[in-house]
C-alpha cells in the first residue's frame, strides 16, 4: 500500500507550477536566463569561454538569490524593503508617546461649554438691556 506524507502545517505548503518551482521562482529564473544567457553569447568570443561563464554567473546570482532566499516565510524583496525602512527611513530614536483620549474629550467638553457660555451670556445681556430700557445700539443713551 503506497504511503503519502501529509504535512501537519499547511501554511508552509506552496503551489508548484512547473519543474517543481513556484510562480515567483519561475519569474526570477526566467529573468536571469533572459539577461545572463545573451550576455554569455555576446561576450564569449571577445573575452573567452571561462570569463564569459564567470560573467554569466555573476549576473545571474542576484536573480537566483531573489528566487530562492526566504526567511520566516518572507521573500528576499520584502526582507530588503523592511531592512531599508527600518535602517534608513524611520528615525533611530522612537520616543514613547501615548494618546490620552480622555484628555481630548475634556478639551472638547471645555470648548463646548465655553461656546455655550458665550452664547448664553450674550443672550442674557441683551435681555437685561431690553428690560432696563437701554439698548446698546442707540447713540446718546445714558
Amino acid at each position: 500500500m503506497p504511503y503519502v506524507q501529509v504535512p501537519k502545517d499547511l501554511n508552509n505548503v506552496k503551489t508548484k507550477v512547473l519543474f517543481n518551482l513556484t510562480k515567483r521562482q519561475l519569474i526570477w529564473f526566467g529573468a536571469a536566463a533572459t539577461i545572463a544567457v545573451p550576455v554569455y553569447f555576446l561576450t564569449r568570443r571577445h573575452i573567452g569561454n571561462t570569463l564569459a561563464m564567470l560573467l554569466l554567473i555573476i549576473i545571474a546570482m542576484p536573480f537566483f538569490l531573489m528566487a530562492m532566499y526566504e526567511k520566516n516565510g518572507l521573500p528576499f524583496e520584502i526582507i530588503v524593503r523592511i531592512f531599508i525602512t527600518s535602517r534608513f527611513i524611520r528615525p533611530k530614536k522612537r520616543p514613547y508617546r501615548t494618546e490620552n483620549i480622555y484628555e481630548y474629550a475634556q478639551k472638547q467638553y471645555d470648548l463646548e461649554t465655553e461656546v455655550h457660555n458665550i452664547l448664553y451670556d450674550k443672550n442674557k445681556t441683551q435681555r437685561e438691556t431690553e428690560k432696563n430700557g437701554r439698548c446698546c445700539s442707540k447713540k446718546g443713551s445714558p
